[in-house]
């Protein structure tokens, strides 16, 4: 096969999913279907004119704290390819199914997922004995345990794994007892809704060149290289893995015990640094060691709010101070209303985007 050929197959238009659908008799979701704090689908032509605008010629694109990947996922559509990374893997395992499946999934997968939309069983497990009732109806629990167990069984690879648990994740969000994280659950119980997996809608064609990672950025930091390095952090002291615990205990499946009101398991080999009080010298040492032409960072202006778990961990004067250590510096604003708990409220929070042109070349 020649170079022409081959570039005009990895080129080609994907089928619509549409005509997939009414093949395999399954709804798709994409990739920004996901209720998630700090989603940036929103936000993502704000991202895309910025990197238009001072990162000329982009090859590679490193979203280092990735959460859904929407952001990495923009970019990968326009042919970049992209380093995605996050320490939870719930994320990762989202990640990977996104921006790692590089084959034609969907006959297999849509298969398993029909089978596994079909499961049933009156008998509680893990999943149901902890979070039904509460977080979940007891039957949508019952047949996400079961579920689980079958996703264990049933994959013939790591890649078709997290496919499948990815589905599974989207679909747990969706019939989940909550405002959209789980620090708490909702008194009335109304999410009766049934369970339904559906058909993640992956651009596999484009992912030959990505690479997902699950580390601690401030390590993976120190072994890549990239032109775009795209750091969105948490911005205050409240702990992703605290806010979305159940998903991780999910996806780990590993079955540990559970405590407290909102049962949930040990979380400190997650905990951020960024939520910290040393959360300056962690963005620090990050920013030492990025090998990168370009640095975005995102870091709102949260205000000042009367909860001090909502403030912002790294001062306006901080960020400027260290990027400023490593190149010339902009800021660009946008007003955008946040996700928070279930609400959003445009109330004196801007987006920004703190962009850095590195004064040295990428080693």
């Amino acid at each position: 096969m020649t170079q022409s050929t081959i570039k005009k197959e990895i080129n080609k238009p994907l089928e619509p999913l549409d005509s997939i659908n009414s093949v395999y008799n399954l709804k798709s979701f994409s990739i920004q279907n996901r209720r998630y704090l700090g989603n940036k689908h929103k936000l993502l032509e704000f991202i895309d004119g910025i990197v238009r605008k001072e990162c000329e010629d982009t090859k590679t694109f490193c979203d280092i704290f990735a959460g859904t990947g929407v952001v990495g996922s923009y970019f990968n559509n326009k042919g970049i390819s992209v380093i995605g990374n996050d320490i939870l893997s719930s994320s990762f395992a989202c990640l990977s199914a996104f921006l790692s499946t590089d084959y034609d999934y969907v006959e297999t997968v849509s298969e398993k997922i029909k089978y596994l939309n079909n499961l049933s069983s009156e008998k509680d497990n893990y999943f149901s004995q902890n979070f039904g009732g509460s977080y979940f109806s007891k039957e949508n629990a019952r047949k996400i345990g079961f579920i689980r167990e079958e996703i264990e069984s049933i994959s013939q690879n790591e890649k078709e794994k997290n496919i499948l648990l990815c589905s599974l994740l989207y679909a747990v969000d969706k019939t989940a007892n909550t405002v959209g994280h789980y620090d708490a659950y909702r008194k009335d119980l109304d999410m009766l809704a049934p369970l339904e997996l559906l058909l993640p809608q992956i651009d596999w064609q484009s992912n030959k060149r990505n690479k997902i990672y699950k580390k601690d950025a401030n390590k993976l930091v120190r072994e890549i290289s990239c032109d775009v390095l795209y750091i969105d952090p948490p911005y205050n002291s409240r702990q992703y893995s605290d806010t979305y615990h159940l998903l991780e205990n999910l996806s780990d499946w590993n079955k540990p015990e559970v405590s407290g009101v909102a049962k949930k398991m040990n979380r400190s080999h997650i905990k951020s640094r960024y939520c910290l009080k040393d959360a300056t010298e962690a963005f620090q040492d990050l920013i030492e060691n990025a090998k990168c032409e370009h640095i975005l960072l995102s870091y709102n202006n949260t205000g000042e709010s009367k909860d001090d778990r909502s403030n912002a961990r790294i001062s306006d004067d901080d960020i400027l101070r260290i990027l400023k250590s490593k190149g010339r510096v902009k800021v660009y604003e946008k007003t955008y209303p946040a996700f928070t708990t279930g609400r959003s409220n445009g109330d004196g929070h801007t987006e920004r985007i703190f962009y850095c042109r590195v004064n040295n070349k990428k080693i």
